[in-house]
Formats: C-alpha cells, structure tokens, sequence
C-alpha cells in the first residue's frame, strides 16, 4: 500500500529535519511531503535536505495547507503529523494497523493519557476535555482527543471529507467531518513531548479557543440542524406553554382573556417553535439526501479508480 506521510510547517527549521529522518527510518518506503507555508527561517532547506518532498503553500493557515495536501497527493494511507517532534515516530505503525486490516477509517493518536512536562497548558487540556463532550454528546461518540494533529486516514476518506477550515481549527473540522459522513474512528494511546528548546509554539490559547468553537457551532448547525433547531424549538414550546398558561386557565373559568399580552407572547413563541422544527425538518431532509448524492458519486469514482488500475496493470 502507499503511504504518504504529511507534514505542515511553519517556521520549525529546528525540528523538521529530526521529523523527516525519524519517519524515514520507521516507513523506509513512504512518501514524505513536507508542506512549507511561506517560513522565513531555514524550513524549507532543511527539510528537502532531510530527502523530503518540499512544496509551499503560499496560503497562510494550516487548513490550506492540509486542503493542498489532501487534493494533490495521492496514497492508499496518508499519515498527518506536525513538524514540532512532539509526536512519535515509532507509533505510526500503531497508527496504520487499524486502516490496513480495514478495521477504521480514521486513527488518531490521543495524546492525554501520556504527555511529558509542559507539552501540555492545563487550559489546553481543559478545553479539549470540553469540546470533547459536546462533539459526543452530539454525535454519539467517544472522542477523547480532538485536536490531535497526529492521524492516520483511509484515501476514501481523504477524497471525501471537503476541509474548508483554514487555520488550527483543521483538527476540529476533520473528525466532525468524519462523524458526521458515519467513517470509523478510533484513537490510539501514544506518547507525547515537549518542544526543544528554541521552538516556540504557534498556538494562542484565547483566539484558537474561539475559533475551534465557532467551527463546532456552525459545524453542529450545518450537520445536525434536526437536533440544533429541534431543541430551540422544544424551548420556544415550553416558553409558549408556560406564558399560555395565564390566559388559558382565565379563557376557562371567566370565558374571557384578560392577560391579552402573554396570550400574543405564548402565540408567538409557539409559531416560532413550529418554524424551527420545520426548518430543522426540512434542512435535514436536504442534507440526508446531499449525503445520498455524494456517497454514489464517491463510489463512482472510486470504482473508474480501479478500473483504470486495472487496464494499466494489464
């Protein structure tokens, strides 16, 4: 099978030659691409020096990046790692077993079970922790750790999952991505270090925070709009009955409304509930069968794929 490994880079001269050798020596017969997103330091040298294939993306943000990766590259199995050497070479093979016994579609390496020093900020950890519970809340998942950017995908899932993220939110959009299009998921326990000294991390704990979770929220809103409109309809309905409750009970003992004011906003709040719950109803109708329309044509191609490595295998 193919094997790519993928590494963006930003400004890592320091570590990216060690990343490159390291993966070298476990997959001999990998492709390594590294991806320079316009470093003005030593990145770029240092990596082609290492035996990498170099290319820039002009693009600022990780998400172009892994977008430029996922659209020109072609592999059975592609692996995603950073260029920081936090992450460990030697579980890759932990990482590939699962797709090559076709046993997961995704494999991501969860790094808090086992992470050294400082290589984590308790905030980091906390945030993590709670987007997590909110994404498998929603998806009925048991994600543990959703921003690693150490993982293993399948090609089918690679052409798939369309990445529009465009910066360190990419980890968040690729597995609810995933989930969403029902692909397998499973984690790994795998080491993870600190930064060598010198190396400055590119994470902004505030700023990455909220970006991650407006991803999720306009994510949840695109992809479970049933769930996210059904439950602001569900509100709206309890805040009908409860300002109705006045003037119903009035209606019946006078035969008169009296409360003419929480009647109107009981009215209101009840049409508002019935909109949201058709509007959940019909944007998830719309989604079931975009999701139809792409599965078929994915199959499509995916099958000329073989064909045409059929024809030139003979």
């Amino acid at each position: 099978m193919d094997i790519a490994i993928l590494i963006p880079c930003y400004q890592e001269e320091l570590t990216i030659g060690k990343v490159v050798a390291d993966f070298r020596r476990e997959l001999p017969k990998a492709k390594i691409y590294v991806y320079d997103n316009n470093s003005t330091d030593a990145t770029y040298a240092k990596a082609r020096k290492a035996g990498a294939i170099v290319c820039r993306e002009k693009k600022q943000g990780k998400g172009y990046v892994v977008a430029s990766m996922f659209e020109n590259i072609d592999a059975d199995i592609y692996v995603l790692v950073d260029g920081d050497d936090t992450y460990d070479a030697q579980s890759v093979h932990q990482l590939i077993a699962p797709l090559k016994n076709e046993e997961a579609d995704m494999v991501v390496a969860n790094r808090l079970g086992n992470h050294r020093g400082s290589g984590f900020r308790k905030f980091h950890v906390f945030g993590n922790r709670l987007v997590c519970f909110f994404i498998n809340m929603i998806f009925r998942s048991s994600i543990k750790d959703l921003f690693s950017g150490y993982r293993a995908m399948t090609k089918e899932l690679v052409k798939t999952i369309p990445v529009i993220a465009f910066g360190f939110d990419i980890e968040t959009e690729l597995t609810l991505q995933t989930l969403y299009r029902r692909f397998v998921i499973k984690e790994i326990d795998v080491p993870y270090g600190e930064r060598p000294s010198g190396s400055e991390s590119k994470l902004r704990t505030v700023r990455d925070g909220i970006r991650v979770l407006v991803r999720a929220f306009f994510i949840f809103t695109s992809y479970k709009p049933l769930t996210f409109f059904g439950s602001i309809g569900i509100i709206l309905c309890i805040l009908g009955l409860l300002a109705g409750y006045q003037p119903v009970m009035e209606y019946i003992r006078y035969h008169y409304v009296f409360s003419v004011p929480r009647a109107v906003l009981a009215t209101a709040f009840m049409i508002l509930s019935s909109g949201a719950v058709a509007l959940g109803l019909l944007l998830h109708s719309v989604n079931f069968r975009l999701l139809e329309i792409e599965k078929a044509l994915i199959k499509r191609t995916l099958n000329s794929s073989k064909s045409r490595s059929k024809r030139s295998g003979n």
